[in-house]
């Protein structure tokens, strides 16, 4: 168990550990962006289909012990991701002189750490509006009828009617994209599965996914802000 552990703390198995969690994550994003799109129903049924399924994910015990397991292993990768740049930034303070990184890496491998950091923000403050009000605060009831169930829907419509929420929400969304354009394709070359046969077919689908995750989240704000307003 002891060789487990360094593997795991070396710099390589921190690496590995953000490639797997990352991995995982993007399958979240996706189901997570294909359960928001009752959202799109809001026009004709008033959000009934989002607070039925914000209702189904909030107490169905196999789910919740997912949506737990996905906060640790975010976490997980958030802390790893910052510890490696850290170790990167102590080991090499000043960068060489006659440098010239566009040549050698695209825009989103060199700035992986600041994308992140707007994700980060971003997840923060979509974690406080949402999630927070949800399990700690007080949500609504539907009608203000307490027999009709909570309105989630209306949390949703709040947020998205206020442009600056909005705005914050797609500058989040480009720095996701950017951060899965180069992400995506960086997982599976750590872990080694980057088999010059497989490669194109992988960068494709990274890149396929770095477009249709971010513009699949984004119809959701801009949809709601426009019904709102």
């Amino acid at each position: 168990m002891g060789w487990f552990l360094s593997a795991l703390s070396s710099s390589i198995g921190r690496k590995v550990i953000v490639s797997l969690t990352g991995l995982f994550l993007i399958l979240f994003l996706i189901v997570h962006a294909s359960g928001n799109f009752t959202l799109l129903n809001a026009g004709d049924d008033k959000g009934a289909a989002f607070n039925a399924y914000s209702e189904f994910m909030g107490h169905n015990p196999l789910i919740q012990a997912v949506a737990w397991i996905t906060k640790i292993l975010i976490l997980v990768h958030i802390l790893q991701t910052i510890y490696l740049a850290l170790v990167n930034r102590k080991a090499r303070p000043v960068g060489y002189k006659y440098e010239k990184p566009g040549q050698s890496s695209g825009w989103s491998s060199r700035n992986m750490t600041f994308l992140g950091i707007i994700i980060l923000v971003f997840l923060v403050l979509h974690l406080k509006t949402f999630w927070y009000v949800v399990h700690y605060g007080e949500v609504p009831f539907v009608n203000g009828d307490p027999s009709q169930g909570k309105d989630y829907f209306k949390l949703v419509a709040v947020a998205f009617s206020q442009p600056w929420y909005v705005a914050l929400y797609l500058i989040a969304l480009v720095g996701l994209a950017f951060h899965l354009w180069h992400g995506f394709q960086s997982a599976f070359q750590t872990i080694g599965w980057n088999h010059p046969k497989y490669t194109p077919m992988i960068k494709t689908i990274g890149k396929i996914l770095a477009i249709l995750i971010p513009i699949g989240f984004s119809t959701q704000p801009i949809y709601i802000y426009l019904l709102t307003n």
